[in-house]
């Protein structure tokens, strides 16, 4: 799979920009502020309707336009489609595949894969679980895309049933002895479960999958440092040992032939927690309280790990994520905004070993030293307003 060509118009800082990409490594050059992240957010947009640097599509619209539009071609083999999202202000976002009828965003996941290692991916090891399960999200979404309709389905309950534990609360005991609120509480319960499930189940499996190439990407970037310090991953469900054994890792149970299991348990204990629900006004069960443990021996990564050895896992998390892919459907675009420059010697190599390989690769960097001999091809220059290929 790669990007034969990329097109955006209103996105970000750019007004226009036109790039024409082959298989092999293209390079963007040129100092920082200047617009080459935009560009590889461009793409990842197209991949995963989601900005890996900003949590709404405002940001995305250049200021003082009303819309933003991102248009790829795409080969996958020996087909070709061409792919544009509309980044609307104020109202619904639109999708066109081939120059198609426009039809919802959705409509174009799973044409487009890529995996992006940025230096905001060190937040993976170092900051919140929030980060974690968005990582976990975003990556499920690319290897099936009727996840993402399962999130929304899932954070539309979740949103309903909080707002509901908020209007009982606040009127205390005859709030919560109210008969139309409980009964209305049921309902979104069922429904919080119901979506819970399946996203806890997909989460699950993919924590299964991802443990193993995760583990071997760490041992390959961190070398000798990782004897004795090994990666491992393992989910944490709010459920705690309410949770079946043997879901979530390698060779495990396969939670997806679970769902049914999970739903019946997710729903036992949300009902469990309605008292504490209702007093605190908010939801204490479900994948939405969940966590990806990462874990560099005994000890976690989070707190514990050293400068080199975050990185090295957030790292490990995104080629990890790249050879599952790849395994999937083949290679998707490997993505590497401007890393080059925050890693030492060694892991440049081994990353750059890695990005060699891949069907394409693009790359940032804010000078041409940063970039390593291995990962030669188009390169292009970019600067205020401008990118340009050199001859």
């Amino acid at each position: 799979m790669y990007l034969r060509h990329l097109q955006v118009e209103d996105f970000r800082s750019w007004k226009h920009a036109d790039l024409a990409l082959e298989p092999g490594a293209t390079v963007l050059v040129g100092l920082n502020g200047r617009g080459k992240t935009n560009l590889l957010e461009a793409v990842g947009y197209l991949a995963t309707l989601g900005s890996h640097r900003v949590a709404t599509d405002a940001p995305l619209i250049r200021h003082g336009c009303d819309r933003a539009i991102v248009r790829a071609a795409v080969v996958n083999g020996d087909r070709e489609l061409t792919v544009e999202l509309e980044i609307n202000a104020g109202r619904a976002n639109r999708a066109r595949v081939n120059r198609g009828q426009p039809g919802p965003p959705r409509s174009v996941l799973g044409i487009l894969r890529t995996v992006l290692f940025a230096p905001e991916d060190l937040a993976l090891v170092k900051g919140d679980p929030a980060e974690r399960r968005r990582f976990l999200d975003d990556l499920l979404v690319q290897r099936a895309p009727r996840y993402a309709g399962v999130r929304a389905d899932y954070d539309k309950a979740l949103r309903q049933r909080n707002a509901l534990l908020k209007t009982a609360g606040k009127r205390g005991r005859s709030g919560r002895d109210d008969p139309y609120a409980l009964s209305t509480l049921d309902v979104w319960d069922g429904q919080l479960a119901e979506a819970g499930a399946q996203l806890l189940a997909g989460r699950l499996d993919l924590v299964a999958d991802l443990t193993p190439h995760a583990a071997a990407a760490y041992s390959g970037v961190a070398g000798s440092a990782a004897v004795g310090r090994e990666a491992s991953l393992t989910y944490r469900s709010s459920l705690g040992d309410a949770l079946p054994e043997g879901y979530g890792v390698p060779d495990g149970k396969r939670a997806e032939e679970g769902v049914a299991e999970l739903r019946d348990v997710l729903l036992s204990a949300l009902q469990r927690a309605r008292d504490t629900d209702l007093e605190r006004g908010v939801s204490t069960v479900g994948p939405h309280r969940d966590e990806l443990d990462l874990r560099l021996g005994e000890s976690p990564a989070r707190g514990y790990a050293s400068h080199g050895e975050s990185w090295s896992f957030a790292l490990a998390l995104r080629l990890g994520s790249y050879e599952l892919l790849r395994d999937d459907a083949g290679d998707p675009v490997l993505m590497l905004d401007d890393v080059f420059a925050e890693l030492d010697r060694d892991r440049r190599a081994r990353l750059a070993e890695v990005a060699a390989d891949a069907e394409q690769v693009l790359v940032t960097a804010a000078v041409d030293e940063d970039v390593p001999s291995e990962l030669t091809g188009t390169r292009y220059r970019v600067s205020e307003g401008n990118v340009s290929r050199e001859t």
